[in-house]
């Protein structure tokens, strides 16, 4: 069993339940390599954290803020994502804990990684729920995971990338830019999508992602770095 107490240190937290915070960190992938480990995985810890942490930055938001629900909807995704809470999980250094297989633990800065610690974000907050309570796990949400709203709000992080690139291009050139397929691979099962996103005629960046969503954001991503918009 790993030492966690520097961990509790660094959360500044002291748990009743030291297996609460273990459990915590047990990726799935783990038990299939040690099944007669003596934790189970995190994923009903994670179940139970991402709706405390929905509760606790919904009523943040509605408590300080007369915006318009669409705008609290926005900026409450923005704090959740999957994105934002794996950086949170990696600034309390989370990853240095995880229980993980052999090769999840080579796979490091990968979308799947990110993943693995948003969801490990959230079930350490079921965690500190069961262990702590509503109010300190909601004192923890505020300190870590609500202090980057002002950030998120200034930079307009609350918008996706095609809304960004949509708005600096109507202001900037005054037209609308458009997304177009440019090639297909693999099989229907496993299909890869490459989207250009236009400006007029102009090929402004090209976009790779499993599905065309994906693909025209990934796209849109690049179209503001390539205008340097972003």
């Amino acid at each position: 069993m790993k030492d966690i107490l520097p961990l509790e240190k660094t959360l500044g937290l002291g748990f009743n339940n030291k297996n609460l915070l273990r459990q915590a960190m047990v990726h799935r992938s783990y038990l299939n390599e040690n099944p007669s480990f003596e934790l189970d995985h995190n994923e009903r810890l994670e179940f139970l954290g991402d709706a405390v942490l929905e509760m606790a930055v919904t009523e943040h938001l509605y408590t300080n803020f007369p915006n318009p629900e669409g705008e609290l909807t926005n900026w409450r995704a923005a704090l959740v994502n999957a994105n934002n809470l794996a950086s949170v999980a990696r600034t309390l250094e989370i990853e240095d804990y995880l229980y993980l297989s052999r090769g999840e633990s080579k796979d490091k800065n990968t979308k799947a990684r990110n993943y693995i610690l948003a969801n490990a974000m959230e079930a350490l907050i079921g965690a500190i729920y069961l262990d702590q309570g509503y109010q300190i796990v909601k004192e923890f949400i505020e300190r870590h995971i609500l202090a980057k709203l002002a950030y998120i709000i200034e930079h307009k992080l609350y918008l996706d990338s095609k809304t960004k690139f949509q708005e600096a291009t109507q202001e900037k050139i005054g037209l609308t830019p458009t997304y177009r397929v440019i090639r297909e691979r693999g099989p229907d099962h496993n299909k890869e999508f490459v989207v250009g996103v236009y400006i007029g005629d102009e090929l402004v960046a090209e976009g790779l992602g499993t599905s065309k969503q994906e693909a025209e954001t990934a796209a849109a991503e690049a179209g503001l770095k390539a205008k340097g918009w972003e």
